[in-house]
C-alpha cells in the first residue's frame, strides 16, 4: 500500500494518507492570543481544511486527540466541538491536560479519518 505525505516539513507531515486512513498531525491555533474557545475554532477549521484536501471531512473521523494546557477549560472546548462535531458519527476521542510548546498555546488536536 503506498503512503502519501502532505505539507512535509521535514521534520514532520501535516497529513498522512495510509490507504483509506487519513492521518493529520498535532494542530495548533495561529492566533494564540484566543482564548480555548477562539483557539479551537481556529483548530477546527483547519481540521476541515486539511480533512478536505485528502478527500475526507468530519463525518468520516476515527479518533481525536486534544490535548489542553488546562484541563479547567475543558468545559469551554467541549462548547465549541459540540457545535462542530458530526454527532451521528462522532469518533473514539481522548482529552488530557499537557504542557504544550508554548505558554501562548492553549490546545491541540490530532485527527485520524477514513476517507
Amino acid at each position: 500500500m503506498t503512503i502519501e505525505r502532505h505539507d512535509n516539513s521535514g521534520r514532520m507531515s501535516r497529513a498522512v494518507i495510509h490507504g483509506e486512513t487519513v492521518h493529520l498531525s498535532g494542530l495548533t491555533a495561529d492566533d494564540t492570543g484566543a482564548d480555548v474557545r477562539g483557539q479551537t475554532r481556529q483548530i477546527l477549521e483547519k481540521i476541515d481544511h486539511h480533512l478536505g484536501l485528502c478527500g475526507t471531512d468530519k463525518s468520516k473521523l476515527l479518533t481525536a486527540q486534544i490535548w489542553l494546557a488546562d484541563i479547567a477549560t475543558f468545559d469551554e472546548m467541549n462548547a465549541v466541538w459540540d457545535a462542530w462535531v458530526d454527532r451521528d458519527n462522532a469518533p473514539a476521542r481522548a482529552t488530557v491536560e499537557a504542557k504544550l510548546a508554548t505558554p501562548q498555546i492553549r490546545i491541540e488536536i490530532m485527527v485520524t479519518a477514513a476517507r
